[in-house]
């Protein structure tokens, strides 16, 4: 598949801008009827992020994954949901248990003992809950039983292509010639070491030889004897910075007189994440301006009624209002014959207004 036809690259860490259930979500919104092709090159990340993106890839139902470079844990995970999955013939693929951070230092009485030990049992039982249940999604894509896959879990190594492809991990390999073989990065070499992931036989990146060469002198400028003077020399030391970390995949960054050095592919992996940025804050302010019209052309059709309802209540005001020139009694009398009485004085009315009329 050529690189233009994706419409996601998913790189770097699980979990970080990169690789972002929420981005995954936007772009699936955008071709809600059309197969989405999805670019998948990460050393894994994020157990949470990868469940809700297969779940997006799953809701959708027409997600084509493809792999390239070394995908392991999460990343894998993340492509389970897709209805397609293809792996170029030169990539890796690794399968191991899930793992949570643990840090202890320090001194500890037995009753401090026994809460860590039973901290670390709640902590052990999560972790094979999570591998149950990540086993039983690789045992459905591969129509395998799910301790085959535990048990492939537990030895972690990482496959080939080809044995990718027969455990049934990937439904098709592929080989196109914009697809280089993998090489290992001094920082993703990091990244893998500090997660428990065994390294693969792949070959090391030249241009980041320079890079161990400099974290060697770093770490031997530490030991060097302190030289008798009135100057205070510091020493290098590591900083986190959390959002950088996350760019460039990686715990922490070496700082030396106030100093950092980084790599020229992790200048690259900044640059890309700002260019990233930069186009989807064009698209959204794309979509702002399109509603500001459009909320502009409702307010004008209101104002256009408004002034249509007054000049109507304008004109009834103006209207004469109706005269009343009689009261009608609707009332009618009902006829009934004259009585004995009513006959003689009607008899007497008569004959006095015939005797009035006499000259």
């Amino acid at each position: 598949m050529a690189k233009n036809k994706y419409q996601l690259h998913l790189k770097g860490y699980v979990g970080s801008w990169d690789f972002d259930a929420d981005y995954v979500d936007y772009i699936l919104g955008k071709n809600p009827d059309k197969e989405v092709a999805v670019l998948i090159d990460s050393p894994g990340g994020q157990l949470n992020t990868a469940l809700s993106i297969s779940s997006a890839f799953k809701r959708h139902g027409n997600v084509h994954a493809h792999f390239v470079g070394m995908n392991a844990s999460a990343a894998t995970i993340a492509s389970m949901g897709a209805k397609h999955i293809t792996m170029d013939k030169s990539a890796m693929y690794l399968v191991h248990q899930c793992a949570l951070p643990f840090f202890e230092y320090g001194n500890l009485n037995a009753t401090g003992m026994s809460q860590l030990i039973e901290s670390l049992g709640k902590a052990k039982t999560d972790l094979e809950k999570m591998d149950a249940n990540v086993a039983t999604m690789y045992a459905t894509r591969c129509k395998k039983e799910p301790k085959a896959l535990l048990d492939l879990m537990k030895v972690g190594g990482w496959l080939t292509a080809q044995e990718a492809l027969d455990w049934g991990f990937v439904d098709e390999l592929t080989e196109f010639e914009d697809e280089t073989a993998p090489v290992l990065t001094a920082s993703l070499a990091a990244d893998f070491q500090a997660n428990g992931i065994p390294l693969p036989n792949v070959p090391k990146s030249k241009s980041e030889e320079t890079f161990f060469q400099k974290m060697a002198q770093a770490l031997a400028a530490v030991f060097k004897p302190t030289q008798v003077n009135n100057q205070h020399t510091p020493k290098p030391m590591n900083i986190i910075f959390k959002n950088i970390c996350k760019f460039l995949s990686c715990e922490h960054l070496a700082s030396e007189d106030g100093k950092v050095s980084l790599t020229e592919a992790q200048l690259s992996d900044l640059e890309n994440a700002m260019q990233a940025n930069h186009d989807m804050i064009a698209e959204l302010s794309i979509k702002v301006k399109n509603a500001e019209d459009e909320n502009k052309s409702l307010s004008e059709k209101v104002k256009a009624l408004s002034d249509e309802k007054e000049t109507l209540e304008a004109k009834v005001s103006n209207l004469p209002a109706a005269s009343t020139t009689a009261v009608v009694d609707d009332k009618k009398h009902e006829e009934h014959e004259p009585t004995a009485y009513e006959q003689f004085i009607n008899a007497g009315e008569t004959a006095r207004k015939l005797y009035d009329s006499l000259p």
